[in-house]
C-alpha cells in the first residue's frame, strides 16, 4: 500500500562511517526524483530537538559521494533519550510538516528511531551506517568495507617495520562487540594470530601460536586484536604478558583508533550507500515503516528495527578456520 508522503527528513547519528554521504545523496536525489521534498537534519537527533533543519535539492548534495564523514554532521543526544526531548523533536516534525524520517546510523540510532515512532507514529526507516558491521539483517553495513581496507593498508606498512627489526606487533582495531574488522583485515594482511570477542582463545593459545611461529623460523609477527577482545584488560596488558613469557620477541603496540573511520569511501561503500538510500525512500513511499534496509545475497531487503537491534551479526566460522590454517 502506497502512502502519501510529501516531505522526508534525513539525519545521521552516532559514529560517522564512510558511505554515509553516498546514502544521504541518494536519499535526497531519490526524493527529488519522486517529487518528495527532502530536509536534512544537522547534528542527528540533537538537531531534530533544536530544529536545525534545511531543505535540500539535487544540487545540495553535489560532490559528496567521494567524501568520508557526514556532510550533515552527527552527534549523540542525551536529551533525545528523555520523553521531554522527544516531545520537542516531534513538535519540530509537526512544525516542518515532515511525514517520515530516514535515520542513518547504528543500533543506538535505530533504538532512538524505533522509540520515536512508537510514541508519535512518525514513519521511520533505518540505513545501517557503522564500520563494525555488527547489525543484524544485512551482510554489510556502510563504512565496513572502507574500514577493513584502511586497516590492511596500515598493517602492510607496520609489517615492513616488523620485518626490518624482528619485532612482534600487536595491532588493535575497532570492534567493541564484533570481530568482523579484525578477522577479515587480519586474514587479508596475513596476520599470525587474530583475537576477536566471539572466540575466547585465551593467552595460552596465543603464546603457543607465537612459539610455533618462532620455531618455524618467523622472526617477526603481527597479531590483530579487536578492541572488545577480553583475553586481557586491554591490548597493552596482553602485549606485556607476551613480552614477559617470550623475551626473545621485541614487542610493540599500535592502536589504530579513529583513523579507521575516516577517509574516502571505497567503491563498494559508495555503491552500497547509493542503493540503500534509493531503497529507503522508495520503501517509505510504498508504505514500509519501522524497518531497516539491508543487503543479503546482493538483494536489498527490509528487517524490522527491533530485530536489527536485538539480533547479533554472525561471525563467519569458515574465516576462523582459514585464519588457523594460514597462520602456520
Amino acid at each position: 500500500m502506497k502512502s502519501k508522503i510529501k516531505r522526508i527528513a534525513v539525519l545521521t547519528s552516532g559514529g560517522d562511517a564512510p558511505g554515509m554521504n553516498a546514502a544521504l545523496r541518494a536519499v535526497v536525489r531519490t526524493s527529488v526524483f519522486h517529487k518528495i521534498e527532502c530536509f536534512a537534519i544537522y547534528q542527528g537527533f540533537e538537531g531534530l530537538i533544536n530544529n536545525s533543519m534545511k531543505q535540500m535539492n539535487a544540487r545540495s548534495v553535489n560532490n559528496i559521494i567521494n567524501k568520508g564523514g557526514t556532510l550533515i554532521k552527527s552527534a549523540r543526544s542525551l536529551e533525545f533519550r528523555t520523553k521531554e526531548g522527544r516531545k520537542k523533536a516531534y513538535q519540530n516534525i509537526k512544525k516542518n510538516k515532515i511525514d517520515a524520517l530516514v535515520v542513518i546510523g547504528g543500533d543506538g540510532s535505530f533504538t532512538g528511531g524505533m522509540i520515536f515512532e512508537s510514541e508519535f507514529k512518525v514513519p521511520v526507516i533505518g540505513i545501517p551506517g557503522t564500520i563494525d558491521n555488527d547489525i543484524n539483517g544485512t551482510s554489510f553495513t556502510l563504512g565496513y568495507d572502507t574500514a577493513i581496507n584502511t586497516v590492511i593498508e596500515v598493517i602492510d606498512k607496520i609489517r615492513d617495520t616488523a620485518s626490518s627489526h624482528n619485532r612482534l606487533f600487536f595491532v588493535e582495531v575497532m570492534g567493541r562487540d564484533a570481530g568482523h574488522i579484525a578477522l577479515n583485515s587480519g586474514i587479508g594482511a596475513g596476520a599470525e594470530e587474530i583475537l576477536i570477542p566471539e572466540e575466547d582463545l585465551g593467552l595460552k593459545r596465543l603464546l603457543d601460536s607465537l612459539k610455533r611461529s618462532e620455531k618455524t623460523g618467523k622472526s617477526s609477527s603481527i597479531v590483530v586484536i579487536a578492541e572488545g577482545e577480553k583475553s586481557g584488560k586491554n591490548v597493552f596488558e596482553i602485549a606485556s604478558y607476551v613480552e614477559q613469557n617470550l623475551p626473545y620477541y621485541e614487542v610493540r603496540v599500535s592502536v589504530l583508533g579513529h583513523m579507521q573511520r575516516g577517509g574516502a569511501p571505497s567503491c563498494f561503500d559508495r555503491v552500497l550507500g547509493s542503493r540503500m538510500g534509493v531503497f529507503a525512500v522508495e520503501s517509505l513511499k510504498s508504505g514500509s515503516s519501522n524497518v531497516m534496509v539491508g543487503i543479503k545475497d546482493e538483494k536489498m531487503v527490509l528487517t524490522p528495527l527491533n530485530k536489527a537491534i536485538k539480533g547479533k551479526s554472525i561471525i563467519n566460522k569458515e574465516l576462523i578456520r582459514v585464519s588457523d590454517i594460514l597462520s602456520i
